[in-house]
Protein backbone atom coordinates (compact mmCIF):
# COMPACT_ATOMS: atom_id res chain seq x y z
CA UNK A 1 0.00 0.00 0.00
CA UNK A 2 1.31 3.49 -0.63
CA UNK A 3 0.33 6.57 0.81
CA UNK A 4 -0.07 10.15 -0.59
CA UNK A 5 1.55 13.21 1.73
CA UNK A 6 -0.19 16.65 1.05
CA UNK A 7 0.20 20.01 2.33
CA UNK A 8 -3.32 21.37 3.48
CA UNK A 9 -4.22 24.87 2.27
CA UNK A 10 -3.17 27.81 4.66
CA UNK A 11 -2.41 25.42 7.44
CA UNK A 12 0.23 27.16 8.83
CA UNK A 13 1.26 26.48 12.86
CA UNK A 14 4.60 27.49 14.85
CA UNK A 15 3.57 24.54 16.70
CA UNK A 16 0.37 22.22 15.30
CA UNK A 17 -1.00 19.52 17.66
CA UNK A 18 -3.85 17.54 18.44
CA UNK A 19 -5.71 16.37 14.79
CA UNK A 20 -9.43 15.48 15.38
CA UNK A 21 -11.69 14.37 12.52
CA UNK A 22 -15.57 15.69 12.76
CA UNK A 23 -17.13 13.03 10.30
CA UNK A 24 -20.18 15.56 10.66
CA UNK A 25 -19.15 18.46 9.57
CA UNK A 26 -15.92 16.74 7.29
CA UNK A 27 -13.83 19.03 9.32
CA UNK A 28 -10.04 18.53 10.60
CA UNK A 29 -9.42 20.71 13.30
CA UNK A 30 -6.17 21.07 14.80
CA UNK A 31 -4.45 23.56 16.73
CA UNK A 32 -1.39 25.98 17.02
CA UNK A 33 -0.17 25.73 20.52
CA UNK A 34 2.49 28.62 20.52
CA UNK A 35 -0.47 30.89 18.94
CA UNK A 36 -3.22 30.04 20.64
CA UNK A 37 -5.24 29.35 17.69
CA UNK A 38 -7.78 27.02 16.76
CA UNK A 39 -7.62 25.94 13.08
CA UNK A 40 -10.12 23.37 11.17
CA UNK A 41 -9.84 22.67 7.34
CA UNK A 42 -13.11 22.12 5.41
CA UNK A 43 -12.70 18.79 3.28
CA UNK A 44 -15.96 20.19 1.03
CA UNK A 45 -14.35 23.76 0.70
CA UNK A 46 -10.61 22.63 0.44
CA UNK A 47 -10.06 25.67 2.80
CA UNK A 48 -8.47 25.99 5.93
CA UNK A 49 -10.23 28.60 8.65
CA UNK A 50 -7.96 29.50 11.92
CA UNK A 51 -9.29 31.66 15.11
CA UNK A 52 -7.26 32.79 17.81
CA UNK A 53 -8.44 32.04 21.18
CA UNK A 54 -9.28 34.91 23.22
CA UNK A 55 -7.08 36.03 26.17
CA UNK A 56 -5.20 33.17 25.76
CA UNK A 57 -1.66 32.53 25.33
CA UNK A 58 -1.29 28.20 24.54
CA UNK A 59 -3.65 25.98 23.25
CA UNK A 60 -3.11 22.18 22.90
CA UNK A 61 -5.67 20.25 21.42
CA UNK A 62 -9.40 20.98 20.45
CA UNK A 63 -12.55 18.48 20.50
CA UNK A 64 -16.36 19.15 20.15
CA UNK A 65 -17.99 18.55 23.27
CA UNK A 66 -21.07 16.07 21.96
CA UNK A 67 -24.35 17.46 21.68
CA UNK A 68 -23.50 20.96 21.46
CA UNK A 69 -22.54 22.53 18.01
CA UNK A 70 -19.92 25.23 17.86
CA UNK A 71 -18.75 24.01 21.32
CA UNK A 72 -15.04 22.89 22.14
CA UNK A 73 -13.19 21.36 24.88
CA UNK A 74 -9.64 23.00 24.58
CA UNK A 75 -6.48 22.83 26.63
CA UNK A 76 -5.13 26.48 27.26
CA UNK A 77 -2.23 26.35 29.31
CA UNK A 78 -3.06 24.85 32.85
CA UNK A 79 -6.79 24.25 32.32
CA UNK A 80 -9.34 22.65 30.11
CA UNK A 81 -12.32 25.55 28.87
CA UNK A 82 -14.97 25.46 26.93
CA UNK A 83 -14.67 27.65 24.02
CA UNK A 84 -17.43 28.78 21.55
CA UNK A 85 -16.75 28.94 17.66
CA UNK A 86 -18.51 28.50 14.10
CA UNK A 87 -15.66 27.21 12.44
CA UNK A 88 -15.05 30.55 10.47
CA UNK A 89 -14.81 34.01 12.68
CA UNK A 90 -11.10 34.90 13.68
CA UNK A 91 -12.01 34.85 17.07
CA UNK A 92 -13.18 32.04 19.67
CA UNK A 93 -14.60 32.84 22.77
CA UNK A 94 -14.26 31.39 26.19
CA UNK A 95 -17.52 30.68 27.64
CA UNK A 96 -16.09 29.02 30.85
CA UNK A 97 -13.26 26.75 33.06
CA UNK A 98 -14.16 23.13 32.97
CA UNK A 99 -10.73 21.76 34.76
CA UNK A 100 -8.07 23.72 36.25
CA UNK A 101 -4.50 21.71 36.99
CA UNK A 102 -4.11 22.08 40.86
CA UNK A 103 -1.61 24.98 41.47
CA UNK A 104 2.04 24.56 43.52
CA UNK A 105 5.28 25.20 43.71
CA UNK A 106 5.75 22.94 40.17
CA UNK A 107 2.37 22.21 39.25
CA UNK A 108 1.76 25.64 38.51
CA UNK A 109 4.39 25.57 35.75
CA UNK A 110 2.93 23.39 33.73
CA UNK A 111 0.43 23.25 30.85
CA UNK A 112 -2.34 20.67 28.82
CA UNK A 113 -0.76 19.07 26.01
CA UNK A 114 -2.07 16.01 23.60
CA UNK A 115 -5.56 14.75 24.80
CA UNK A 116 -8.46 12.94 22.98
CA UNK A 117 -11.53 11.42 24.39
CA UNK A 118 -11.95 7.39 24.53
CA UNK A 119 -15.09 5.53 22.59
CA UNK A 120 -16.98 6.20 26.19
CA UNK A 121 -16.45 10.01 25.59
CA UNK A 122 -14.58 10.58 28.65
CA UNK A 123 -11.42 13.09 28.36
CA UNK A 124 -7.82 11.86 28.92
CA UNK A 125 -5.07 14.61 28.57
CA UNK A 126 -1.59 14.94 29.72
CA UNK A 127 0.82 17.35 31.17
CA UNK A 128 4.32 18.65 30.98
CA UNK A 129 6.60 20.61 32.19
CA UNK A 130 6.02 24.73 30.00
CA UNK A 131 10.00 24.59 29.59
CA UNK A 132 10.19 21.64 27.91
CA UNK A 133 12.30 20.30 30.21
CA UNK A 134 13.00 16.42 30.46
CA UNK A 135 15.09 16.63 33.33
CA UNK A 136 11.80 17.57 35.54
CA UNK A 137 9.30 14.79 34.59
CA UNK A 138 6.60 16.27 36.79
CA UNK A 139 3.96 15.51 33.89
CA UNK A 140 0.95 13.66 34.19
CA UNK A 141 -1.60 11.48 32.20
CA UNK A 142 -5.60 12.82 33.62
CA UNK A 143 -8.78 11.32 32.73
CA UNK A 144 -11.41 14.26 33.04
CA UNK A 145 -15.57 12.50 33.45
CA UNK A 146 -18.55 15.14 33.76
CA UNK A 147 -19.32 15.54 37.45
CA UNK A 148 -15.99 13.54 38.64
CA UNK A 149 -12.71 15.02 39.85
CA UNK A 150 -9.67 14.60 37.49
CA UNK A 151 -8.03 11.30 37.90
CA UNK A 152 -4.33 10.51 37.64
CA UNK A 153 -3.76 7.90 35.13
CA UNK A 154 0.17 8.22 35.21
CA UNK A 155 2.55 10.32 37.10
CA UNK A 156 6.52 10.97 36.46
CA UNK A 157 6.43 11.80 32.62
CA UNK A 158 8.16 13.76 30.41
CA UNK A 159 6.39 14.86 27.48
CA UNK A 160 2.71 13.55 27.57
CA UNK A 161 1.97 13.02 24.03
CA UNK A 162 -0.24 10.42 21.36
CA UNK A 163 -3.23 8.71 22.71
CA UNK A 164 -5.22 6.34 20.31
CA UNK A 165 -7.76 3.25 21.61
CA UNK A 166 -8.52 0.08 19.94
CA UNK A 167 -12.23 -0.61 21.04
CA UNK A 168 -12.54 -4.08 19.59
CA UNK A 169 -9.05 -5.29 21.66
CA UNK A 170 -9.86 -3.05 24.48
CA UNK A 171 -6.24 -1.65 24.01
CA UNK A 172 -5.28 1.48 25.01
CA UNK A 173 -1.80 3.14 23.20
CA UNK A 174 0.08 6.31 25.05
CA UNK A 175 3.10 8.16 23.94
CA UNK A 176 6.06 9.56 26.88
CA UNK A 177 7.89 11.61 24.38
CA UNK A 178 11.45 11.14 25.59
CA UNK A 179 10.88 7.81 26.57
CA UNK A 180 10.95 7.24 22.81
CA UNK A 181 8.46 4.71 23.29
CA UNK A 182 4.71 3.65 22.44
CA UNK A 183 3.02 2.22 25.49
CA UNK A 184 0.26 -0.26 25.23
CA UNK A 185 -2.31 -0.81 27.83
CA UNK A 186 -5.33 -2.76 28.77
CA UNK A 187 -7.88 -0.27 28.66
CA UNK A 188 -11.98 -0.94 30.86
CA UNK A 189 -14.24 0.88 28.92
CA UNK A 190 -17.13 0.93 31.45
CA UNK A 191 -14.04 2.03 33.84
CA UNK A 192 -11.50 4.28 32.09
CA UNK A 193 -9.19 2.18 34.29
CA UNK A 194 -5.72 1.29 32.62
CA UNK A 195 -3.72 -2.00 33.67
CA UNK A 196 -0.49 -4.08 32.03
CA UNK A 197 1.44 -2.04 30.37
CA UNK A 198 4.32 -2.86 27.86
CA UNK A 199 6.45 -1.19 25.30
CA UNK A 200 5.00 -1.85 21.76
CA UNK A 201 7.54 0.37 19.88
CA UNK A 202 10.51 2.20 20.80
CA UNK A 203 12.49 4.39 18.74
CA UNK A 204 16.37 5.54 20.04
CA UNK A 205 16.59 8.17 17.69
CA UNK A 206 13.22 9.93 16.58
CA UNK A 207 10.89 11.65 19.07
CA UNK A 208 7.27 9.67 19.20
CA UNK A 209 4.50 12.68 19.08
CA UNK A 210 0.89 12.03 17.72
CA UNK A 211 -0.74 9.33 17.31
CA UNK A 212 -3.51 7.42 15.47
CA UNK A 213 -5.03 4.04 14.81
CA UNK A 214 -6.68 2.24 11.53
CA UNK A 215 -9.75 -0.27 11.50
CA UNK A 216 -7.30 -3.54 11.10
CA UNK A 217 -5.58 -2.09 14.33
CA UNK A 218 -2.91 -0.43 13.31
CA UNK A 219 -0.97 2.29 14.87
CA UNK A 220 0.47 5.22 13.07
CA UNK A 221 3.14 7.33 14.92
CA UNK A 222 4.41 10.92 13.89
CA UNK A 223 7.95 11.81 14.69
CA UNK A 224 9.19 15.03 16.23
CA UNK A 225 12.14 15.99 14.12
CA UNK A 226 12.32 12.74 12.32
CA UNK A 227 10.29 13.75 9.75
CA UNK A 228 9.07 10.60 9.37
CA UNK A 229 5.60 8.33 10.23
CA UNK A 230 5.96 5.02 11.49
CA UNK A 231 2.98 2.28 10.60
CA UNK A 232 2.91 -0.29 13.30
CA UNK A 233 1.67 -3.85 14.28
CA UNK A 234 1.22 -3.44 17.93
CA UNK A 235 0.30 -7.40 18.16
CA UNK A 236 3.63 -8.32 16.74
CA UNK A 237 5.76 -5.14 16.94
CA UNK A 238 6.54 -5.09 13.11
CA UNK A 239 7.13 -1.77 11.74
CA UNK A 240 4.79 -1.89 8.33
CA UNK A 241 5.88 1.05 6.91
CA UNK A 242 8.44 4.65 7.58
Amino acid sequence: MSYKVEKLPDSYAYLGEGPHWDIETQSLYFVDIKGGKLLRYDYKENKTYGAKVENEEHTSFVIPVEGEIGKFAVGCGCRVVIVAWDGVAPIAKVERVAYTLQQGDEVCKHRFNDGKADPRGRLLVGSMYLENNVKKPFGELYRLEKGQPMTVLRSGLTISNGLTWNERTNKFYFIDSYDHEVTEYDYDLDTGVTSNPKVVFKHAEHIPDGMTIDTEGNIYVATFNGHTVYKINPSTREVLLA
